[in-house]
């Protein structure tokens, strides 16, 4: 991994997790993809300020990533609900969140994602994007696919949040 960035030095390295699954909501299915996301964004330095869960769907999502992007400079990851399923919604739930795509992101995760030479990659629906002064991206909800999907944001966060949080850094 790259080397992880100093929160002492600089306050804008924060970092919310949100775990999308109805499962998890009713106590069926442990939490592994948000428990290690925010492990991960942990050992990489950020300051985790937020872990919260939410049931699939469009209006769950969206209310929940409101909330966690409301007046946050920083990065919100998403868990879960990226695939095909009929209540895999988050990336319909982000898109009524974020101001701006940010479609490089996204599309660096599912190349990651075909790194095995699979081909699943191809079939995550995750997308990233701003919302406010927050970063706002969906990851898959296997901890395996979550953290490839961390590992491929690493390297751009510390710019990103950066010139989210009004630094000029060109």
């Amino acid at each position: 991994m790259t080397a992880a960035p100093d929160p002492s030095a600089n306050p804008t390295y924060r970092a919310k997790v949100l775990t999308v699954s109805d499962g998890v909501v009713a106590g069926t299915r442990e939490d592994r993809s948000g428990a290690a996301l925010v492990r991960a964004l942990t050992e990489a330095g950020f300051e985790v300020v937020d872990h919260q869960v939410s049931a699939d769907g469009i209006a769950d999502v969206g209310t929940a990533l409101r909330g966690l992007t409301s007046g946050f400079t920083g990065v919100v990851l998403t868990s879960g609900g990226t695939g095909f399923g009929v209540r895999d919604l988050t990336p319909e739930g982000t898109r009524a969140v974020i101001d701006r795509e940010a479609p490089g992101l996204a599309e660096a995760i599912r190349r990651a994602s075909d790194a095995d030479g699979r081909g699943f990659g191809m079939l995550g629906r995750g997308v990233c994007g701003v919302a406010g002064t927050a970063l706002v991206c969906n990851l898959p909800g296997s901890s395996n696919g979550a953290l490839e999907g961390f590992a491929v944001l690493l390297p751009v966060l510390p710019h990103v949040l950066g010139l989210l949080a009004g630094e000029r850094l060109h």
